[in-house]
């Protein structure tokens, strides 16, 4: 479609206004039969009227197409028609294929085309192949909270991650600690107010959040909950305290009566598996029972390094973070069990180290030893960014690398994982909330010679819970037909995907 003049600008807003609004409905419904819809990665579901509007105009932006809601409306549309089984649907995906398809040939009826694009989930059952999951989560601080705030988003028709518990320290009292754990679920200083309703029911101790029934559970040890006896069976823990981080000391989860596996929000230690989603992903199996989803750092910098090593070979590289400060750290000088991180946090860049280049060299075998890396943390509240230099075998220039992580960012089996930005004008709250583990800055982009320096903004905080919940689905046994299908993990063989 071509750009509206000057004149037509409102009225095209207008009727561009009209069709989301009209897609809300749909996207509502086909989420509740387990059905999600998405637009080049970025979810529609549970997404308002402007929200719809403002992830087509960037998809616009960076895909470099004129693709809008009166190409998107008859394709779901069209989906609304079919009898759908549980399925993640990527809309711009297909859209952006039946554009060109349609310009090449006039005579095509788009009802045909997305049956058949759809053939393998036509007529399928409405319910998942695989169970629902009992969820615990062990903590409730902030990533405990937002891990919490995206089970219950992702509820969908049911059968999927469902959040049952949440375990505390006794506290001295129970029935204020109930109330204020709910008022900082229900607003956060750094990303805003809980979206949809949350209950407290003191007499059960439980909070009702968007009709989830989540138990408060109080216990000293992991070990001494009994799951079972609030009805929760065979769980998924989710440990965000990061207490317990080697296989003996984690597996004291596993003792309690109604446990079945464990996953730790940060490095776990030792011989247990780090997994960052959309890298080693597949190397989840039923029989593991402890897993650990790295830190968000590893997460950040891993899926594209491994891009970058798969297409242009790295020699060697430096990892600087510019890291938000955390919990972690003093509001005030005070003593700490790590060198300069007892200094004021508010007041005071901090210079300190950094495990993620080790954990590179675990996670990506043909890295190990190849980087090196520091961390300064400064005082602001979230959003943090990594700074990589490295050196490569080839010579690609500024624009064939941009241009290689854009189409990453479209198009790739790790779209979901690295994020492109195209603006100059961006800082670092305007990341707040971006559920990429890393988000490419390519005007900052440098290239010369063998040299690539690389700016990578992510939400340390809620980009991050997006990683630990996508690893949580994997130990589930949660996986969803995808369609259009992605392509082939190894981005060395990527050569500038279509958007088919």
């Amino acid at each position: 479609m071509s750009k509206p003049t000057l004149d037509e600008a409102f009225d095209d807003w207008k009727e561009r206004e009209a069709l989301a609004e009209r897609m809300i409905p749909i996207i509502g419904k086909l989420y509740r039969k387990n059905i999600a819809t998405y637009i080049h990665g970025e979810p529609l579901y549970n997404r308002s009227v402007i929200e719809l509007m403002k992830a087509h105009r960037f998809v616009r932006q960076i895909e470099q197409n004129e693709m809008s809601e009166f190409e998107t409306w008859p394709v779901v549309e069209g989906l609304s028609k079919l009898d759908l089984g549980p399925v993640h649907i990527d809309i711009g995906k297909l859209t952006s294929t039946w554009m060109r398809l349609h310009d090449s040939d006039a005579s095509l009826d788009l009802n045909d085309y997305l049956k058949e694009i759809c053939a393998a989930v036509l007529g399928k059952e409405t319910t998942t192949t695989h169970a629902a999951t009992d969820v615990v989560i062990y903590g409730f601080g902030r990533i405990g909270r937002l891990v919490l705030r995206l089970l219950v988003e992702k509820t969908g028709g049911g059968q999927n991650l469902v959040p049952r518990a949440v375990v505390l320290r006794p506290p001295k009292d129970k029935e204020l600690d109930l109330n204020r754990r709910a008022s900082l679920l229900r607003r956060d200083s750094v990303h805003g107010s809980f979206q949809g309703t949350i209950r407290v029911d003191q007499e059960n101790q439980v909070l009702i959040c968007n009709g989830n029934v989540i138990k408060f559970i109080y216990a000293s040890d992991p070990g001494e909950v009994d799951y079972k006896a609030y009805g929760i069976n065979d769980a998924l823990v989710v440990d965000s305290t990061g207490a317990w981080r080697d296989e003996e000391a984690l597996s004291r989860h596993l003792q309690a009566n109604g446990a079945g596996k464990v996953l730790l929000t940060t490095s776990a230690k030792g011989s247990l598996k780090n997994i960052v989603s959309g890298v080693n992903s597949d190397l989840v199996t039923p029989e593991d029972k402890l897993i650990g989803a790295a830190s968000c750092t590893t997460n950040a910098i891993v899926p594209i390094l491994k891009c970058m090593n798969d297409r242009f070979s790295i020699v060697h590289g430096h990892m600087e973070t510019v890291h938000a400060y955390t919990d972690d750290q003093n509001l005030h000088d005070n003593i700490h069990s790590k060198e300069r991180r007892g200094r004021s946090a508010p007041l005071n860049m901090v210079l300190t180290e950094s495990n993620a280049t080790t954990s590179v060299g675990k996670l990506l075998p043909e890295l190990a030893g190849k980087l090196t890396g520091n961390s300064i943390r400064v005082p602001v509240a979230n959003v943090s960014m990594a700074i990589l230099n490295l050196t490569l075998k080839t010579a690609p220039s500024r624009e064939e690398v941009n241009e290689y992580l854009r189409e990453v960012s479209l198009n790739s089996a790790m779209q979901r994982q690295v994020g492109y930005m195209i603006s100059s004008e961006v800082v670092s709250t305007d990341f707040i909330g971006d559920r990429h583990a890393g988000v490419i800055d390519s005007h900052a982009t440098i290239a010369g010679g063998h040299q690539v320096v690389l700016y990578v903004w992510y939400d340390n905080e809620f980009g991050y819970t997006c990683q630990v919940v996508r690893v949580a689905q994997r130990m589930a046994g949660i996986k969803y037909p995808v369609v259009p299908p992605q392509p082939a993990s190894d981005s060395s063989k990527m050569s500038l995907v279509s958007t088919g």
